[in-house]
């Protein structure tokens, strides 16, 4: 009998239930270049009523989602400061300064979280001679930082420093659904009231076959749909995917506690055999290892898919479609491959050969 194959290599493998299937099938529909796409509509008015925020925007993907809201903070020639981690620089193709002319500067955070006072102490105002800073990007929850999670109150003292020197934020929100269920935040404080631009994905932890959506402001939404029309990304009939974000939110969202136990059987199952497990706080479990790749590949012969983010870290993703059973089984194959005596306790992911290593992560 073939066992059955256990995804881990990220939340964006889920596939639509049958009824998110019949919610897409009889969506409502129109040309949602000429505003006229019921469902599109609705789903922006809800996540905008969500978050705070008096508009919404429905786009493709999160990468075209956080381009548009770092163009409509940033012009070219000015600069976002984020964490040296930050997936807007290791998993977007270069976009800030391919497209937007953005310069970038990073700061090294714990876990990819930065502090109030360490971005206090690197904002430039900006003068005929130096570049001012114009936006502080956060990410929330952390990708490269295993799922890490901004408690409220940093956002919101980074908040207070960011308005107090004229800088504007943006949050990367791919996975806060991911963070509210963690910390049982409301949705709304993670919105308008800490940050001017918020992009938050239906394809991940809520299982939506495409979609992100772009929060701001009201008067921002002409801007960022021409911007979204520059990039490709206007669609027409879009309603149809719309409403599996629509079926998400109402079916999905409260379910994600799931994988937040089931990724903590994968963390303390592999820590229990001698593996070298970085906090898991959602998600997200990162385990250093020697040779990230050959785990990799010896876990996929097994009909384990598992990522390499780093060429001493693998990583592992919970989501809807993997359950306790497949997580335990995933355990034992991993253990054997990486358990004690088979790794190097605490192998930090920058060191040795990470220069030649090719990286394998879908973020």
């Amino acid at each position: 009998m073939t066992m059955e194959t256990v995804d881990l290599r990220s939340d964006t493998v889920t596939r639509p239930t049958p009824a998110m299937r019949r919610a897409m099938a009889v969506a409502e529909v129109g040309d949602d270049l000429f505003g006229e796409d019921p469902t599109v509509r609705a789903l922006e008015d809800r996540l905008a009523g969500l978050f705070g925020f008096g508009g919404a925007l429905f786009v493709p993907s999160g990468v075209m989602a956080n381009q548009i809201a770092l163009r409509l903070l940033v012009a070219p020639g000015q600069e976002v400061v984020c964490d040296a981690e930050a997936h807007i620089l290791a998993h977007e193709e270069g976009s800030p300064a391919r497209y937007g002319g953005i310069q970038t500067r990073t700061v090294p955070g714990e876990r990819g979280l930065l502090g109030a006072d360490e971005l206090e102490a690197v904002l430039r105002p900006g003068n005929a001679y130096t570049v001012g800073t114009r936006a502080v990007a956060l990410e929330q929850t952390h990708t490269r930082g295993g799922g890490a999670v901004y408690p409220v109150e940093t956002l919101r003292a980074i908040r207070r420093v960011t308005r107090g020197s004229g800088v504007s934020v943006h949050i990367d929100g791919a996975r806060i659904w991911n963070a509210h269920t963690a910390t049982g935040t409301p949705l709304a404080e993670y919105g308008a009231p800490v940050a001017d631009t918020l992009s938050v994905c239906l394809s991940k932890g809520l299982g939506a076959p495409v979609g992100s959506v772009l929060l701001t402001a009201a008067e921002h939404l002409p801007t960022a749909r021409s911007l979204r029309h520059g990039l490709g990304g206007g669609m027409r009939q879009s309603g149809i995917l719309a409403a599996a974000g629509l079926h998400a939110l109402d079916h999905h969202l409260e379910r994600m506690a799931e994988d937040h136990t089931h990724a903590a059987v994968l963390a303390t199952g592999l820590r229990d055999a001698g593996c070298a497990v970085r906090p898991q706080e959602t998600n997200v479990v990162l385990v250093d290892t020697p040779d990230a790749e050959e785990v990799v590949a010896g876990a996929a012969r097994e009909r384990v898919l598992v990522t390499a983010p780093g060429p001493r870290t693998v990583r592992l993703v919970t989501h809807l479609g993997v359950g306790r059973q497949a997580c335990r089984r995933a355990v034992g194959v991993l253990a054997a491959l990486m358990g004690e005596g088979r790794r190097t306790r605490g192998v930090p992911a920058s060191a040795g050969h990470a220069q030649q290593w090719k990286e394998s992560e879908v973020a």
